[in-house]
């Protein structure tokens, strides 16, 4: 009994469980997670601060926006806006909440209709594929106008139905708004999902058009944070289940 030797094994602490992973990956999964944060709630901060929601009320924009369509429109001033461009406004003249239409010409254009169907500014005809397809034939012709500086002249879409600049052709302005009273820059139907308005390129051969608003950098932003959250919360339940795993699978002489 004296001459016996024993060898103990030190109990295991029960302090808690260590962590799962190498201390790298673990590293790795909490900047992961913390990058995630900053870009996923970045991206929704800088979106409300950019944009503005919507609900459109009536179909004149259709079938660019149908009634009761959710928008996301960007903030911009009125110098901002270009031909093309659905903006948002508010004029005491024509209601007293927001409209949205799309501007057609700007101050010091000169805009009429029609020529072979199609809308002319300063004599050149517009081709304007966002309008419904038998439209071309129901479009009201209206006087020429030159849009005085600083106003916009603004139809609708759905043109047969809409309330735009030609049923205000009779006042002072000709039925045009001051660029100051646009408050905003439409850049997407989120409801239903849409996406992005397509550009109005039938206005590029009268001048630059508007740039895109940053909503689609937003958009992977939110996308790319999500991920990052998602993958770096995941990486402790993987190496746990990896490991128990891989202590299943050695043979028993290798433990």
């Amino acid at each position: 009994m004296g001459g016996e030797s024993t060898t103990r094994t030190a109990p295991r602490t029960g302090g808690g469980k260590r962590p799962a992973g190498s201390r790298t990956g673990q590293r790795l999964s909490g900047l992961a997670v913390a990058l995630g944060l900053v870009l996923f709630l970045g991206g929704f901060a800088w979106a409300a601060v950019v944009y503005r929601p919507y609900t459109v009320p009536t179909s004149s924009m259709t079938p660019t926006i149908d009634a009761g369509d959710r928008v996301l429109a960007e903030r911009v001033d009125g110098d901002e806006i270009r031909r093309g461009d659905v903006v948002v406004f508010k004029d005491a003249t024509w209601a007293n909440a927001p409209v949205v239409k799309r501007v057609v010409a700007v101050g010091g254009d000169t805009v009429a209709c029609c020529t072979d169907g199609k809308l002319t500014v300063d004599g050149k005809k517009v081709d304007e594929p966002y309008l419904p397809e038998d439209s071309l034939a129901e479009i009201t012709d209206f006087p020429t106008v030159t849009v005085p500086k600083g106003r916009l002249f603004l139809l609708g879409d759905e043109r047969q139905g809409s309330l735009d600049s030609t049923a205000h052709l009779t006042d002072a302005a000709s039925g045009t708004v001051a660029s100051d009273a646009v408050t905003a820059r439409v850049d997407a139907v989120v409801w239903p999902m849409d996406g992005m308005l397509e550009r109005p390129s039938g206005f590029e051969e009268l001048g630059a058009l508007s740039s895109p608003g940053p909503l689609r950098t937003m958009g992977v932003m939110i996308v790319v944070g999500g991920l990052l959250v998602l993958g770096g919360g995941a990486y402790g339940p993987l190496a746990r289940w990896l490991g128990r795993s891989r202590t299943r699978t050695e043979p028993a002489g290798a433990r």
